[in-house]
Order: structure tokens, then sequence, then C-alpha cells
């Protein structure tokens, strides 16, 4: 059975203790009476506060955006009304940012006053709403919210791009040792509507803090179309990295045995989805299912050494990407606006000597990590 497959000697799933950061905080999940905290904040809600400031126009017969629904109007249609000359629909644009804002505003601030995130000096924006002129307003109106209640905060879009930077997030979850004689490795990142997979590049020897890994090739499913059942998106992806492995090994990449992943969820040591991965397709909660396992028996070697798996919460993953520049701070967060709103806290790990310690001397326990 998957569930008994050795599935990596490199360390535990979903840890703690990762090599350039400790993940103090992953996958929170806060309540008030409306619901969870992170509907109020994802990218199904800026859709439905855009529709409702169409509403007045459309009663007077001059919504400019016409009988198309608003969550068929692209991002880059909305980037565009921004600037455009119809000032209606620029306003409307604008008021859904405000409004999205505030209510970013709101759950950000949740998470700034509980302990799991308390001193975060900064907290960078991911997912695919980022990916647009009216996300980057949006974040950084937020951060002038909280500013004005003098929460000292910064708030900054993911630099890479949203649909890679979890590809190249899974370069840090790999301990420094297995870069010296591979010089890329395979990354998969499971959403709530896409699995994409790549070959990342760790570009290792040019900067050993893994800035300049970048994603060589990648490819993409959008399994919500097709709605498959969990065996065949697991099949899928065998198939999407048996590809990758094929097209790197061509191009004369020296792969590591080692395979990256990002997934919705709160990740046990072994591997298994405890919660929190309601949106994939089928169950992947059960007791009887095991992801890394799966990749395990379906790639057993990658080159001549047995292959590791090595899974993570998708918002953790995610975030890994932004460690390199984030070395002038001590504790920082993610948050990543997709279907749902992804979440998670980081303390880096300085170095002092080589020896591994923080600036201040001091160790933290990687087993108090915050997992609600």
């Amino acid at each position: 059975m998957a569930e008994d497959v050795i599935t990596t000697g490199i360390a535990h799933h979903g840890a703690g203790r990762l090599p350039s950061v400790e993940v103090d905080s992953f996958n929170l999940e806060l309540k008030d009476e409306e619901g969870f905290l992170g509907d109020r904040a994802s990218k199904g809600a800026f859709r439905k506060m855009f529709d409702k400031w169409r509403k007045p126009l459309r009663k007077t017969g001059k919504d400019p955006f016409g009988e198309v629904p608003s969550e068929k109007i692209s991002k880059k249609a909305l980037d565009d009304m921004l600037v455009g000359d119809d000032t209606e629909a620029s306003a409307v644009v604008h008021s859904a940012i405000e409004e999205f804002a505030q209510e970013l505003a709101y759950v950000t601030r949740r998470f700034l006053k509980t302990k799991a995130w308390a001193d975060t000096e900064c907290i960078v924006v991911g997912g695919g709403f980022r990916d647009s002129r009216l996300g980057e307003l949006a974040i950084a109106r937020t951060e002038i919210i909280l500013r004005a209640e003098d929460f000292e905060i910064e708030m900054v879009p993911i630099r890479f791009d949203p649909d890679e930077a979890a590809l190249i997030g899974a370069v840090h979850l790999a301990p420094s040792w297995i870069f010296e004689g591979y010089d890329s490795i395979l990354a998969v990142d499971i959403g709530g509507t896409n699995i994409r997979c790549g070959v990342v590049e760790t570009r290792w020897k040019k900067a050993d803090d893994l800035s300049k890994a970048s994603v060589w090739k990648s490819e993409l499913w959008r399994y919500a179309d097709d709605e498959p059942t969990r065996e065949a998106a697991v099949k899928r992806l065998v198939k999407m990295l048996k590809d990758l492995l094929a097209a790197a090994d061509e191009e004369g990449f020296k792969l590591a045995p080692f395979i990256g992943i990002a997934c919705p969820g709160v990740i046990n040591e072994d591997g298994s989805i405890e919660k929190g991965a309601q949106n994939l397709p089928g169950n992947w909660e059960s007791s009887k299912f095991n992801l890394p396992g799966s990749l395990v028996e379906a790639i057993p070697t990658i080159g001549n050494h047995d292959t590791a798996v090595l899974m993570h919460n998708d918002a953790v993953v995610q975030g890994l990407a932004e460690v390199p520049f984030m070395q002038d701070v001590e504790s920082w967060g993610v948050l990543t606006i997709g279907t749902g709103l992804g979440n998670a806290r980081f303390t880096n790990r300085r170095k002092s000597n080589g020896k591994g310690e923080k600036k201040n001397g001091a160790k933290k326990d990687a087993d108090k990590k915050d997992k609600k």
C-alpha cells in the first residue's frame, strides 16, 4: 500500500524546522460570526465586491461592462479599466479595490493579533490575485490602512510570478547538501483548480542562497475542467513528472533525486493530509491515501538514486521563494490570495559562524508550531 512506502530520508513532511526558517504557523483558520476569515479576502470575495459596485450602474442601464458576468471579466481587462478614459468604469474597479483592501486589512489585523503572528515585520502577498495592477493596489492600500492604525507592518507582493513561486519555493525544502552534485529538482504545486509541475534550476553555484533559482520548464493541468477522480489526478500528475524527467534528461540537466510538493492543508509528518484539502479532486484526507508514497511507488528512482519526496503546505512553499529576500527581518509571513486565503508565518534561522544560531543566539523549539 502507498501509505507504507518510505517517502523521504531527508526530513519529515510538514516540518516545523526547514533549512532556512522555522515555520511558526501555517493553515491557521480564524473565524468570526460570518465564518472563516479567509473567505472575506479571496479571489471570489473580490469578484462579489466588484459585482456589487456594478449594480447601481446596471439599474440606470449605464454599466460600462455590459452583460458580461463579473467572474468572466479578466484581470487584464480590469487593469485596463483602471487607467482608461471611462471614469465610471474606473471608479467601479477602484471601489471594489478599496472594499477588498478594507477586508484584507481586517483579516490581516486578526492574524497579527494571534500569538503565532506576534511581532511579524513583513507580509509577502502571493496567489493569483497578486498578479495584476488591481492586486498590487489592494496590497498597497492594505498596508496604508494598517499603518494608519499603528501596525508597524510592511506588505509586499511576492516578487516571482505567482504561477512559479511555489515551484521555486520547493527548492528551499531540500537541504543544501543535495545541490552540490545536482543543478535542478522536480517541483509540484497543487492548487484548488490547477496542478503545475516544473523543473527548477537551482543556480546554486551562482547564488548559494538560491536567490537566482528559476523555472526551466513547467506543465499545467487545469483539473477543475475535467473533474477527475483522485486516482486519475495522481496518474496524470505522475505522467507530467515523467515527461519533465525525460525533457530534463534530454537537455542534459543533473536532476536531483528529489521532488518538492506544495499542497493545500495541514500536512502530517508521514505525508498524509489532516485537513484543508476539501477543494482537491476526491478525498485527499483519507487515511488510506498518501501522495508522497504514491509518487515514490510510481517514480522509485531519479538517475541512479532512490527518489526522496518532501511535501509541505502550499502557502508555506510559496512563501519560501522569498527567503533570500527576507534576511533583513527576523519574523515574516505570507498570505496567498486565491481560491481561499493561504497563510504561513516564519522566523528566519540566523546563522552565526556556521552554527545555525539565530541573531539572539536562542534556539526555537520547532515542535511548538501552531497548526489550527
